[in-house]
């Protein structure tokens, strides 16, 4: 990890200590990675719809473009995050059938899915303008900025 990608934790972190809500600790995550790391074009959440499991819903985000609002399970990236139980890096996602497009100009995606109790709760959903951009460095520190939000959801569960 690089020493931004530390220095972010480490914020994350004190701010997920005193975090009021799951709302303003997902907005937080999402606004700062936003703007701290510019091929970060589009960082959000889809949360597991309460009201019908099978479908994710859009939580807090921070990007240059409206994202789809619902997601069914079986579809997108988001979906096979879901489905599967891992992580999702598209390096490329004109390359990839399940790439559902929120932007023409994304090139590459992560998805990480968040569980509390083994029950998927939301995923981080991370979009960027240019190709290759998640790299094991890059994973590692989107997966860990998940565990920020799972932990913090764990405790209020």
């Amino acid at each position: 990890m690089t020493p931004t990608h530390r220095e972010l934790l480490e914020e994350l972190q004190k701010f997920a200590a005193t975090a009021d809500t799951a709302k303003s600790l997902m907005e937080q995550i999402a606004e700062r990675l936003h703007v701290k790391l510019s091929r970060y074009n589009w960082v959000g959440f889809y949360l597991a719809d309460p009201a019908d499991p099978s479908y994710l819903v859009v939580g807090p985000f921070a990007g240059s473009f409206t994202p789809n609002a619902r997601i069914p399970l079986h579809t997108g990236l988001c979906g096979a995050a879901a489905t599967t139980g891992q992580v999702v890096v598209v390096p490329d996602v004109s390359k990839d059938p399940r790439y559902l497009a929120g932007s023409s100009l994304v090139k590459s995606e992560i998805v990480v899915p968040i569980y509390v109790n083994k029950k998927l709760a939301a995923e981080l959903d991370i979009e960027s303008y240019f190709a290759d951009t998640f790299t094991k460095a890059e994973q590692e520190f989107v997966e860990a900025c998940a565990t920020i939000l799972a932990q913090y959801l764990g405790k209020k569960g």
